[in-house]
């Protein structure tokens, strides 16, 4: 869900980081390797970092289940395949690296060649402040995806790329509907509690749960969580934020249209950019305070009419004229399983990446995106965490 605003990431310190982030992509993983654990483990969250870890437990044959809030495995990872004439991705969208990081998030050399991407070169991007529409200029635009380059899927998404290598081969031991409520590392043990009063036990624990559900205290852990350990999740910001997509009978609109905001980013953006798709969508992409704007509004319609006006001021009107009345919201920052939109790993300092990975009494461990030590960006931070912090609690004593 990362990225259009190229200021925002001016900001953010990525240019130090975006050309080179194959470089710090691991040789081997979790994955590459053999584990003999007779222990029984639990996975909190089914999301990218759940799943992954999830996956390297069933390749050794270890004794686990995972633990899922929502009726639903993927996260902050959702498709529409039915909304369009190809699949969208609802949550994260954008693959920030290179295509060979498929080939090291699958554990499979040679996948990157077998799945279509589209290189997010864009071509037509402006700005509107409210009074003026200014474009971007080519020259920028070339150099900045020589410099960051970025790509996305063409005929899938990422939700489908982690069903496939993850999902689909250790959905049978997970328990959906299952939020965890507490977890009591105070014995010899771990007892994980679920909201409807069931207690599961195992040796150790990997919570894999938003940072944004971590910072609201919704889990209660027993000995509570050392001050140096909630402040750096506390530091971590993880902005609110409303994803949404617009159909249109034509396209009126440039490839993205930044929209300067206080906090966060705010872009409207072509989601059909070069798929060679006949339906014209327009994404809208808001974090931050700005995003209160729209779900402030009292009802779906209002935020679709508070769209559609500001559409038709940039555009003369074409908004209305095209608009075909079908939309889809997606607001990440109140789903109560989520709590917000994603970190950026390259703001996260080494010590308190350090104080975000320490185990609790060697049994409960840590992974999300906010635990990436490789400091990736969205999914495959995520997926390298899980790999990471699995590898850790299988090897530690």
């Amino acid at each position: 869900m990362f990225g259009l605003n190229s200021f925002v990431l001016l900001v953010m310190g990525c240019f130090q980081w975006g050309s080179r982030a194959g470089r710090h992509l691991p040789e081997y993983t979790a994955l590459d390797k053999s584990y003999e654990y007779d222990g029984e483990v639990i996975v909190i969250g089914a999301g990218a970092a759940g799943l992954a870890a999830a996956r390297v437990l069933e390749e050794n044959d270890i004794s686990y289940i995972v633990l899922e809030a929502t009726d639903h495995y993927g996260g902050r990872l959702q498709e529409d395949r039915g909304f369009a004439d190809f699949p969208m991705d609802l949550g994260a969208e954008w693959i920030h690296n290179t295509p060979e990081v498929l080939d090291v998030l699958s554990g499979d050399e040679g996948v990157s060649e077998t799945i279509e991407l589209i290189p997010y070169h864009l071509e037509e991007v402006y700005s509107w402040d409210g009074e003026e529409y200014s474009e971007t200029s080519q020259v920028f635009l070339n150099r900045y995806f020589a410099f960051f380059p970025e790509y996305k899927f063409k005929n899938s998404t990422w939700f489908s790329f982690v069903e496939e290598y993850y999902a689909n081969g250790v959905v049978d031991r997970i328990q959906f509907n299952n939020p965890v409520t507490q977890v009591d590392y105070s014995g010899e043990g771990v007892q994980v509690t679920t909201q409807a009063g069931e207690v599961f036990e195992a040796d150790k624990v990997l919570v894999t749960v938003s940072v944004g559900v971590l910072k609201s205290g919704n889990i209660d852990f027993i000995p509570d969580l050392s001050e140096d350990k909630q402040e750096a999740f506390d530091t971590v910001e993880f902005q609110p934020g409303v994803k949404m997509f617009f159909k249109f009978s034509e396209k009126f609109y440039p490839d993205v249209v930044n929209v300067p905001v206080d906090s966060g980013e705010k872009a409207f953006y072509d989601i059909a950019f070069k798929k060679e798709a006949n339906d014209h969508v327009l994404g809208l992409l808001v974090t931050g305070s700005s995003s209160s704007t729209y779900t402030n509004l009292d009802s779906e319609e209002l935020v679709v009419q508070t769209v559609l006006a500001e559409l038709d001021e940039i555009f003369d009107g074409e908004a209305t004229a095209n608009y075909l009345g079908e939309y889809r919201i997606e607001n990440w920052g109140e789903r109560p399983y989520t709590q917000g939109t994603w970190v950026v790993g390259a703001q996260i300092s080494k010590r308190t990446l350090n104080v975000l990975n320490e185990p609790l009494s060697g049994k409960v461990y840590f992974a999300g995106e906010v635990n990436d030590v490789y400091q990736q960006m969205g999914v495959p931070g995520s997926i390298l965490s899980g790999l990471e912090a699995i590898d850790r609690l299988l090897i530690e004593q």
